[in-house]
C-alpha cells in the first residue's frame, strides 16, 4: 500500500520533467536569433590586394563570421580589385565581394557575363581617389602628368577604371600621353619611393594604412582632383557615382599638404548572386553591421558602414535576405 503513492509521486514527477523539457527545449528554440537553423558549409570571399583595404576588411570580416556562424568556413582569395571580383561572384567561382559603385554600373552597361546575376547586400564605406606624388613634385593637378611614369592600378582593378576615366576627363589619352604602370597598392609605395614612377593613383578608404607608412618614410604629397568632378560627372551613366569629396589634412599627418585636398569619392558595395542562400545573406549582412566598430577599430573607413544608408545598393537589386535582415531591423 505505501508504494502506490510513491509510484504516482514518480509519475508526477517524470511527466513535470518532460513538461519542463519541453519548455526548455521551445525557449532555447526561441532564443535562436528568429529561429533560424544552424548555418553550416562553406564560403569564398574575394577581396583585393594584399594589403590593400578590401584585404584587411575581409581579413577582419572572416572573424566576425567565425564569431557569428561559427559552422561557415570562409575562405578569402586576393584579387586584382573590383572589375575581377564582379567577374569572379558572376561566375560563381567567389560567393560575396566589395566592388565600387562605378565598376558594379560599368559591368551592367558592358553587359558583361552573370550581370543580371549580381545583387547587393550593403552599401559599405566610400573610396576616395589619392594622386600620390613626391613632395617635391612640379604635378599640381591630374593635367600635369603628362609625360609621367604612372601607376594606374592592375587591369582588374577599380583603380584602373578609375584612374584612366581621371585621366581622360583631365583632357590626356591614358594610353598615350602618360606611360602607364599595371601596379597596385602592394608594390606601389616602393616604386614612388625608389623613383620608379613619378605618380600614382589609388582609391581606398581613409586612411590606406600602405599610403600612411610610406609618408611616414618618403615625403610625399597628395594631389587635388576636385577640379575633375563636373568632366567626370558628365562622362556617363557608371560615372554618376563619383561625387566630390574632402581629404582631411589630418588624413596622414606626415604628407606635406598643408589644408585638405579635394578629391573624388564612391561607394563600396557588398556584392553577392542572386542565387546565395536567403539565410546566409541575412546573416552575413546582420555581421557586416553587428561588427562595424569592431572592424573599425582597423579600418577606419569601416567605421562609415550606417544601417540607415546600407541599404541603398544602387545600381544593383537588394538580395532578398538582406531585404529581410534590414526589415527585421527597421524601428
Amino acid at each position: 500500500m505505501p508504494l502506490v503513492p510513491t509510484r504516482i509521486s514518480r509519475r508526477r514527477a517524470l511527466r513535470a520533467l518532460v513538461a519542463v523539457l519541453a519548455v526548455l527545449c521551445a525557449l532555447v528554440w526561441w532564443l535562436r536569433p528568429f529561429g533560424r537553423p544552424e548555418l553550416t558549409g562553406g564560403i569564398t570571399l574575394s577581396t583585393g590586394v594584399q594589403r590593400g583595404v578590401y584585404h584587411r576588411y575581409g581579413q577582419l570580416l572572416e572573424q566576425a563570421l567565425a564569431e557569428d556562424v561559427p559552422g561557415v568556413r570562409v575562405q578569402l582569395n586576393t584579387s586584382e580589385g573590383s572589375q575581377q571580383n564582379l567577374q569572379r561572384v558572376a561566375a560563381g567561382e567567389a560567393d560575396f565581394t566589395v566592388a565600387t559603385a562605378d565598376a558594379v554600373a560599368k559591368y551592367q552597361v558592358d553587359r558583361k557575363p552573370g550581370a543580371d546575376r549580381l545583387r547587393g547586400l550593403a552599401r559599405l564605406y566610400d573610396d576616395y581617389v589619392q594622386l600620390v606624388v613626391p613632395a617635391g613634385s612640379p604635378v599640381q593637378s591630374t593635367r600635369d602628368l603628362r609625360g609621367k611614369r604612372v601607376a594606374v592600378g592592375q587591369a582588374g582593378s577599380g583603380v584602373r577604371l578609375i584612374s584612366e576615366r581621371m585621366l581622360t576627363a583631365a583632357g590626356l589619352d591614358p594610353v598615350r600621353d602618360v606611360t602607364q604602370v599595371a601596379i597596385g597598392i602592394d608594390t606601389v609605395p616602393a616604386e614612388l619611393e625608389a623613383g620608379r614612377i613619378d605618380a600614382f593613383f589609388w582609391s581606398g578608404g581613409l586612411p590606406t594604412t600602405s599610403v600612411k607608412e610610406l609618408s611616414e618614410r618618403f615625403e610625399i604629397r597628395l594631389v587635388q582632383l576636385g577640379d575633375l568632378v563636373e568632366a567626370l560627372q558628365a562622362s556617363g551613366s557608371p560615372a554618376r557615382y563619383y561625387r566630390a569629396a574632402v581629404m582631411p589634412q589630418d588624413a596622414y599627418e606626415r604628407a606635406r599638404n598643408t589644408s585638405a585636398v579635394s578629391t573624388v569619392a564612391v561607394p563600396n558595395l557588398l556584392v553577392t548572386r542572386e542565387d546565395a542562400g536567403a539565410e546566409l545573406t541575412e546573416q552575413f549582412t546582420r555581421t557586416v553591421i553587428d561588427s562595424r566598430d569592431k572592424i573599425g577599430g582597423e579600418v577606419h573607413a569601416a567605421q562609415l558602414v550606417d544601417l540607415r544608408t546600407a541599404i541603398y545598393t544602387d545600381p544593383l537589386q537588394l538580395h532578398d535576405g538582406a531585404a529581410r535582415y534590414y526589415r527585421s531591423v527597421k524601428p
